[in-house]
């Protein structure tokens, strides 16, 4: 009787070992998920103000300040506005050319990923802050979305900001 109790419970503490060993396993792949999100982040919001430094320091160039529809220049990444009747320009593949512009490489973790953006030139006319150089009504508006590329099936993060230079 004693061996048949015995066994009976070395299947149930065998049973709750590998309970725990499972739940142990999901939260390592979970902590592993946010920590990739975060640097991904990380990655994305360090080219969107990278892109906005850009604009700022450039704001003067006609480069930045293309027609409408005109193509993604692979010297800066700045396009010209978007045209509603298409798609974003964000899920632009192989074999069209490719708007992303890489900015500057980034290693944390051990991961090394190099964030891209691309500058939409959303056109002139708009009224301006307070502070804000130019005249009253006649500020540009630039649209920056930026992506992390970390590759190996990593995280990707998409995040874009309106920037009007001061």
């Amino acid at each position: 009787m004693a061996l048949v109790v015995a066994l009976i419970l070395l299947v149930v503490m065998t049973l709750v070992g590998l309970s725990g060993l499972r739940s142990v396993t999901l939260e390592e792949r979970m902590t592993s998920h946010t920590f990739d999100r975060s640097i991904s982040f990380q990655a994305a919001e360090a080219a969107l103000k990278e892109a906005e430094a850009f604009v700022q320091a450039n704001q003067s160039l006609p480069a930045l300040q293309p027609a409408a529809g005109i193509a993604c220049s692979a010297v800066n990444g700045v396009c010209g506005a978007p045209v509603p009747a298409t798609h974003e320009r964000w899920f632009d593949e192989p074999p069209l050319p490719s708007p992303w512009f890489s900015a500057t490489a980034l290693t944390n973790g051990g991961i090394s990923i190099t964030p891209q953006y691309m500058i939409e030139f959303l056109g002139n006319g708009f009224s301006c802050s307070p502070g804000v150089v130019g005249s009253a009504t006649n500020c540009s508006r630039y649209r920056i979305t930026a992506r992390s590329n970390a590759g190996a099936d990593r995280s990707v993060v998409l995040l874009q900001s309106i920037y009007a230079p001061l």
